[in-house]
């Protein structure tokens, strides 16, 4: 199970696709309508929330408005009423490790999208969540990327509008600039 942080414009059809069942699954077992997955990592975030079924709610619509956008036709009626929008903190060194991740999946299945969104560019995290200057999250799985030290220009501990600096098992390091809505990437 995938519950991607990143926004679902990233995602390929079949990503899409899968993210949709996945979180529906995830739906299901924060309803206790399940008994395999109710221990798996990425519903940690969701379960440390106030009303993790409303989190996992506003993030399928989330899912269902990029696949609208779209064309495609995922039935709304799966997903259970939700309640007024929220957020979750998500670090930046998470949203990271899971461009890097998700960068090597449609190299393989659809390379135009690769090289036209996903090459040299920070991502957008999904709507659910906001930005916060950290390091992968204590729940990923994907500890060889633990380490990566991140930080940002200004005591706000909130990624918008504010200069990020990381490096990547000490080898890479690059900064960038969100603003006007949009990521402005530089390699030192």
């Amino acid at each position: 199970m995938r519950l991607w942080s990143l926004h679902p414009k990233y995602l390929d059809a079949p990503g899409l696709v899968a993210l949709w069942r996945e979180a529906l699954l995830a739906q299901a077992v924060l309803r206790g309508e399940t008994k395999g997955y109710r221990s798996h990592p990425q519903l940690r975030r969701f379960r440390d929330q106030t009303d993790p079924l409303n989190c996992i709610v506003i993030y399928l619509q989330h899912v269902h408005s990029e696949a609208v956008i779209r064309g495609y036709r995922f039935d709304d009626s799966k997903i259970s009423p939700g309640r007024a929008s929220t957020q979750i903190k998500v670090p930046v060194g998470q949203l990271r490790f899971e461009w890097l991740h998700l960068a090597k999946k449609p190299r393989n299945r659809n390379p135009n999208l690769y090289a036209a969104q996903l090459a040299n560019a920070i991502p957008v995290p999904h709507p659910l969540f906001r930005a916060v200057c950290g390091e992968v999250a204590p729940w990923e799985r994907g500890g060889r990327w633990r380490g990566t030290s991140l930080s940002l220009d200004s005591e706000d501990s909130d990624a918008s509008n504010s200069l990020l600096c990381w490096t990547c098992a000490g080898r890479r390091r690059a900064t960038a600039r969100y603003t006007d809505g949009a990521w402005h990437v530089g390699l030192m």
